[in-house]
């Protein structure tokens, strides 16, 4: 007999869902269109800037072949560019641009509508715990709490 109840996984992804539905809608509607959904795995907290392209496909879960080509798009349409890393110079680093800048501005304030609405659904404690405990597992699934 299949449980009916939903398991933590599809808990995640549907607020993870509904997030990055209302972040792409804004992100369209402060005038950037350019941005596909797929790019928010870049420019993610807390952002590409000063981080090599290898690290930020750790970060995301993804290849560095696949994390290169959401590099290359987001460098072509401005967002971000890739320098010489001055400690090695055989690496490069992901600068952010003006441009990109405001975009993840512009992220951070719908984020924070998002998590404005759901500590009033919620209720205030129990977002602060919600918040938290997320935070726990964030830092579980890094390492810091071994």
């Amino acid at each position: 007999m299949k449980s009916r109840e939903p398991m933590i996984g599809a808990l995640l992804h549907a607020a993870w869902a509904e997030a990055r539905a209302r972040i792409s809608a804004g992100l369209v509607e402060a005038g950037f269109t350019d941005l596909l959904p797929a790019y928010l795995m870049v420019l993610q907290y807390p952002g590409p800037d000063g981080e090599h392209p290898s690290a930020l496909a750790r970060r995301a879960g993804m290849s560095k072949q696949a994390m290169n080509k959401l590099l290359s798009s987001l460098e072509q349409l401005g967002y971000i560019e890739r320098v010489q890393d001055e400690r090695d110079g055989r690496a490069r680093i992901v600068r952010v641009t003006e441009r990109g800048a405001l975009a993840m501005s512009t992220i951070r304030g719908i984020v924070a509508e998002i998590e404005r609405e759901w500590a009033i659904a919620l209720g205030a404690a129990r977002f602060a715990e919600f918040k938290s405990i997320l935070e726990t597992l964030r830092q579980m699934s890094s390492g810091i709490l071994d």
